[in-house]
């Protein structure tokens, strides 16, 4: 039994992992494997931020309401990013 729960749970951290990766997967670009870029000179360094300011972010640039000089670029980008997609990033790059 400890070896089957072990396994669930491995499994479910493994899984939560790649479905940040894939998530994440298209900032890469201009952010950085490790968010660690200023994407086209012009945007915060991400991995400075804290996981609620990049859900607040990618949520606000979502709804058209957040951004400074890059905001019609990532309302197009974080369009098709779902509420888990938004968190797994989050997850994944933030403090």
């Amino acid at each position: 039994m400890k070896k089957v729960l072990l396994s669930v749970a491995l499994l479910g951290m493994t899984s939560t992992a790649l479905f940040a990766n894939a998530s994440y997967s298209k900032c890469v670009a201009c952010h950085g494997a490790n968010g660690e870029k200023v994407a086209l000179g012009k945007s915060k360094v991400i991995k400075d931020m804290t996981k609620q300011e990049i859900i607040d972010a990618l949520v606000g640039y979502k709804n058209g309401t957040y951004g400074g000089a890059m905001k019609g670029l990532m309302v197009a980008q974080s369009k098709p990013l779902s509420q888990a997609d938004i968190e797994a990033i989050a997850a994944k790059i933030g403090k």
